[in-house]
């Protein structure tokens, strides 16, 4: 095996550790690294295409960033359009309490437009045009939405060797309600300093809006214009200082506005400067670009244009008509419930597991019928219960001798092969129908009564369940139902419904008419003063039995 061929072997190990549906996925090479995890480029042999998997590390060692990776996958579902970076899948945890890594699978991009900018020194007006197209069509698919993106910048856009961009990393959007005060509960330190909106420099103004994004967006646009940043400041005061030596000094109005009491008398203390205009700043730009990149640059948010008003501007004369770019439907407040209160750790497991149940549609069916699993090695037992005991009911109940379904999960025990003396293997058919006579098949043993001393035979417990019976094993279900309600008692109870199985043919003898009981027991001490040769006890015989998982032995599964 070749060095190289070793390597990937090694990170499709470490990748994806327990995770069952890691077999899909080709790893081909790790292309980004970061203190979330690591991400890597596989193909995906179910789609037939390559992906670029996210696997990110202890997501709930800190509940702030279980919750912005929570907010991410949440609106990344929501958010579906061709200027938006899509989830493909999510691989499903092993445990639903217990998994503290996800994986998750995106399309994968070529590059970014940060890689982009510095590598390309030949792009054309076209270029420029083209990439503030998709970047404003995609703006403006989340305001419609009323989410913020808030950390805008050329990282943050993903790009192809086709020109085509997609807006990725949403840990930091923020849904704004019209009736939440969208600036009292957020940290003003959004966004990499450089693209980083005036008002959120200083704490401006009372209130956020989709203009903080247009910012954001223009600085990138001046950055491809440039080929490097347009404000690269190196603290907040040198930031608006950058601005300041582009813009101006704000009007009083706009100063008169401000929140902040400090950065109103900062500002009103600066000496006056005048604007430089933008076709000296960027000589070689078309005008009617630097036209609409003025206006997404106004300091006053206020005079910004909305992502919809600028894509009507001339500069898009041949390429956008506003009409036909789609709008999305705004963002319902039950979706980021999580936002408004304050959550646990294991709040914010449980949602990240019903987000991954988005991309798994029949385990999010039986979740949204009730069924609660708890993992995904095993079946609920209240599920299996309930299913049991109406099958029970509707059947014994009219005299039928069908058997209860049996379990139909690949990761449990399976059906067991019984062998006799001359090891001769029985068939399935054989081995299923003995099984559903008798959860354990016992060897006949003589026993010997107590008084007389005389060996009789033990007669086996088929008899059908009576109408009573049916019913005390109904209530029986029912409280166990219950019991296993929480979460702790269904843990404990997993392994019940085997020693169910045995409790249901012995309570046959327990509940039996007296008549019936005094009949058997006649029969028995009949036979055994006798000695009848013809009910003599058989040699013993080696039956190997299915009765780990039945009996909860330390080799069953669903410990």
């Amino acid at each position: 095996m070749q060095p190289d061929q070793r390597k990937k072997g090694s990170v499709d190990v470490d990748f994806f550790t327990e995770y069952g549906e890691g077999g899909r996925y080709r790893i081909e090479e790790v292309i980004g690294k970061g203190s979330y995890g690591v991400v890597c480029s596989a193909y995906d042999s179910h789609l037939g295409e390559k992906v670029a998997i996210k696997k990110i590390n202890d997501i709930f060692e800190h509940v702030s960033d279980a919750t912005r990776i929570l907010r991410e996958i949440k609106l990344l579902r929501l958010l579906r359009h061709p200027d938006i970076v899509e989830i493909k899948h999510i691989l499903l945890p092993p445990s639903r309490r217990e998994f503290k890594d996800i994986y998750v699978v995106f399309e994968l991009m070529e590059s970014d437009l940060h890689q982009v900018i510095k590598a390309n020194d030949d792009l054309t007006p076209e270029h420029y045009q083209f990439f503030l197209y998709q970047l404003l069509r995609g703006l403006k698919y989340i305001h419609t939405a009323n989410v913020f993106h808030r950390d805008l910048k050329p990282k943050n856009i993903l790009a192809n060797a086709d020109c085509k961009l997609k807006i990725c990393d949403f840990g930091l959007a923020r849904v704004a309600f019209n009736d939440t005060p969208t600036a009292i509960f957020w940290t003003d330190y959004v966004a990499t300093r450089w693209y980083r909106a005036p008002e959120l420099c200083g704490s401006f103004f009372s209130k956020y809006t989709p203009a903080i994004d247009i910012w954001s967006i223009g600085c990138i646009f001046a950055e491809l214009l440039t080929g490097k940043p347009l404000f690269p400041g190196k603290n907040v005061v040198h930031q608006l200082d950058l601005m300041t030596d582009l813009l101006g000094i704000p009007s009083p109005e706009s100063i008169a506005r401000i929140r902040n009491e400090k950065a109103r008398r900062y500002l009103s203390s600066m000496r006056r400067k005048r604007p430089i205009p933008f076709c000296q700043k960027f000589p070689n730009a078309d005008p009617r670009a630097l036209c609409l990149l003025e206006k997404m640059l106004a300091f006053d948010p206020k005079d910004r244009p909305s992502a919809e008003e600028a894509l009507a501007d001339p500069y898009f004369k041949n390429l956008a008509r506003v009409e036909r770019e789609s709008s999305a439907q705004p963002v319902t407040k039950m979706e980021f419930d999580f936002e408004r209160r304050r959550v646990t750790k294991e709040d914010v497991r449980e949602q990240i597991y019903r987000e991954i149940l988005e991309y798994h549609p029949n385990m999010l069916k039986e979740h949204l019928e009730g069924a609660e699993p708890t993992g995904f090695m095993y079946p609920s037992a209240v599920d299996q219960f309930k299913k049991q005991f109406a099958y029970l009911e509707e059947h014994y109940g009219n005299g039928g001798t069908v058997a209860p379904p049996e379990r139909q999960h690949a990761s449990l025990p399976r059906p067991c092969v019984l062998y006799s003396s001359d090891n001769s293997m029985q068939s399935s058919a054989e081995v299923t129908n003995d099984l559903t006579k008798c959860c354990i098949k016992e060897v006949e043993k003589p026993h010997v009564d107590r008084i007389s001393g005389i060996p009789k035979t033990r007669l086996p417990l088929q008899v059908p369940p009576t109408v009573g019976q049916v019913l005390l094993l109904r209530g029986l279900g029912k409280w166990l139902a219950q019991c296993c309600g929480t979460t702790t008692v269904e843990q404990r109870l997993l392994n019940i419904e085997g020693w169910l199985g045995i409790q249901l043919f012995q309570l046959n003898m327990l509940f039996l008419p007296q008549e019936e009981t005094r009949a058997l027991k006649m029969r028995g001490e009949k036979t055994g003063v006798e000695g009848s040769s013809v009910l003599q006890p058989k040699p013993p015989q080696y039956v190997s039995r299915k009765v780990a998982a039945a009996q909860g032995g330390s080799g069953s599964h669903w410990h």
